[in-house]
C-alpha cells in the first residue's frame, strides 16, 4: 500500500471515490467536492486549499481523508483566533494549518474514509 497527497478532487473517479463512502456522507461525497472547486469557493485566494490524503492498494483508493490548508480562520466554526493572536505575538506562525472540516458549516460526521475489508490501523498508519 502507498500513501500520498492529491490537490485536486478530480485526481479521482467519482465512482472510485464514493466507493469509500456507503453512507453516502454529503460533505464527502465526490460531488459536492468537485461544486466546491469547481465554483472556486475552495482553492486558490480563497483560505481554502484542498489537500486529499490517500492510501492506494495497486490502483484501488482504499483509503481517504479530506484536508485543507487553511491561511486564516475564517469560515471555520472552530474560534482559534486567539491561538493564532498567540503565535503570532511570540514570533511564531500559526497559518498554514490543515484542518479536516467540511468548509463553511459546522457539520459533524466522518473524516476518514476506510474501503470495506481493509484494517483501519494499517490504513491509517500510512
Amino acid at each position: 500500500m502507498q500513501s500520498g497527497l492529491h490537490p485536486s478532487i478530480h485526481a479521482f473517479q467519482a465512482s472510485q471515490w464514493d466507493a469509500l463512502n456507503p453512507s453516502a456522507y454529503p460533505g464527502l461525497l465526490h460531488g459536492f467536492l468537485s461544486a466546491l472547486e469547481d465554483s472556486k469557493s475552495v482553492g486558490e485566494g480563497t483560505g481554502w486549499t484542498p489537500l486529499y490524503a490517500t492510501v492506494k492498494d495497486g490502483d484501488a483508493l482504499v483509503g481517504a481523508m479530506v484536508c485543507f490548508l487553511k491561511s486564516d480562520s475564517y469560515g471555520e466554526y472552530v474560534f482559534d483566533w486567539s491561538w493564532a493572536d498567540a503565535y503570532h505575538r511570540h514570533g511564531l506562525n500559526y497559518y498554514p494549518k490543515c484542518v479536516t472540516a467540511i468548509p463553511f458549516t459546522p457539520a459533524t460526521g466522518p473524516r476518514l474514509l476506510i474501503q470495506d475489508g481493509y484494517d483501519r490501523g494499517v490504513v491509517t498508519e500510512l
